[in-house]
């Protein structure tokens, strides 16, 4: 699928890591229902975005854990939203070789927490677990934080992204303009890695995302029923791009729905993924883990 649809191939060299891979056109057979990847034990997926110290996770955290190894989630992604609490996702990497973290603020805190800066950043992703800047991004939906604060904070996030090469990861609602106009703009400046985070956005930035050689990272929104156009969108990203994700403990997949989120429900996710790109879920399950460790340079795969 790469390079096919309204994308093209990323073309700087820090881009190669998304090399082309062969179109594959398998049929899942015999996945579990509680665990759709739980019986294919060759490839192991990702939980590339949760947020462990969160409320609803933090308190049985692990038996979430036992239970994403249950389902062979073999690495998860403890994500940062606000400097004042960073200590608190680190705490969630301690003695866990499968866990790293991020650091940064939330644009739903930039305008509440105090504003960092690139400095500060920087020096935080000094710690051997920190692999990503983020979330970062910009959030018009509900407008927790000032626009100009979140601005400011995302363009101070992909510098510290620009300085270490470590991705940022980006959170964008109701926000496609202005997110792809800052994109665009900060790569003018220099190269910076990245993904977007939960995508549920329109075309226009999943290929302004893809032609920066950034990711695109799917989350549960994409087993809904409402959420076709989304499918649409992602069915025309080349798979090399591709991430996989929970946002845990929020937006819980089909069947799911409506319960508490944890790492292992990035299964049903995944299933459905390989169901929009017409491949099986070990494929799909090869391709994201690979996609990942690509992007992610700094983890360390267990």
């Amino acid at each position: 699928m790469p390079g096919i649809g309204l994308f093209a191939p990323a073309r700087k060299p820090w881009r190669q890591r998304f090399r082309k891979f062969p179109n594959w056109l398998y049929a899942e057979e015999g996945a579990t229902k509680r665990f759709p990847h739980a019986d294919r034990k060759n490839s192991m997926l990702v939980d590339s975005h949760c947020h462990l110290n969160y409320e609803g996770l933090v308190e049985d955290l692990e038996g979430a854990l036992a239970r994403a190894a249950e389902a062979n989630v073999g690495f998860m992604l403890s994500i940062s939203t606000k400097l004042s609490e960073f200590d608190s996702v680190l705490a969630t990497t301690e003695g866990r070789d499968n866990i790293a973290c991020t650091v940064g603020i939330h644009p739903h805190e930039s305008g509440v927490e105090p504003e960092t800066d690139v400095e500060t950043l920087v020096e935080l992703t000094k710690h051997p677990k920190v692999v990503g800047i983020g979330e970062t991004g910009l959030d018009f939906f509900y407008d927790n934080s000032p626009r100009e604060a979140q601005e400011r904070s995302f363009r101070t996030h992909i510098e510290a992204a620009r300085q270490t090469q470590l991705p940022v990861i980006v959170h964008t609602r109701d926000a496609d303009e202005r997110t792809i106009a800052i994109i665009d703009e900060e790569q003018q400046k220099g190269a910076f890695p990245g993904l977007i985070h939960c995508f549920s956005a329109g075309p226009g930035l999943a290929k302004c995302a893809v032609g920066h050689g950034m990711a695109i990272s799917l989350s549960g929104i994409i087993t809904f029923k409402t959420a076709e156009d989304i499918r649409e969108t992602v069915k025309s990203v080349p798979l090399d791009h591709i991430l996989v994700e929970t946002d845990a403990p929020f937006l819980a997949p089909i069947p799911h729905r409506g319960k508490t989120n944890e790492p292992s429900f990035v299964a049903h996710t995944a299933a459905k993924a390989a169901e929009i790109f017409d491949i099986d879920v070990e494929t799909l399950a090869q391709r994201t883990t690979d996609n990942f460790f690509r992007l992610f340079t700094k983890a360390q795969k267990p």
